[in-house]
């Protein structure tokens, strides 16, 4: 997994890439991103799938803040980000949410 950040010059923006390869989700049919800025909403935003086979997704988040998220995938189990900013507690039972700081 990985998390590109790109800070804008231009507008008070970053990029952010959000990119599962292939090798974590082999043969998967869907991936979702559900976090703080989408409300964890499971409809909001999907991950494309690449010719290569890995599924990524490009969101335009405000810097300065931090953003709690983590893929669902295939609409049956949560997996996090191994290259987060840091891990917290999601409140549910024992599980962590990723967390990616700008």
């Amino acid at each position: 997994m990985s998390i590109k950040k790109q800070y804008l010059k231009t507008k008070s923006i970053c990029k952010v890439t959000f990119s599962v390869p292939k090798r974590v989700v082999k043969s998967v049919a869907t991936v979702q991103l559900l976090g703080d800025f989408n409300n964890w909403n499971v409809k909001e935003t999907p991950l494309k799938k690449t010719k290569d086979g890995k599924f990524l997704t490009e969101l335009e988040l405000e810097p300065g803040k931090e953003y709690q998220f983590r893929y669902l995938i295939d609409h049956t189990h949560w997996l996090n980000d191994l290259n987060a900013d840091k891990y917290v507690p999601s409140g549910v039972g024992y599980s962590e949410n990723s967390v990616v700081v700008l």
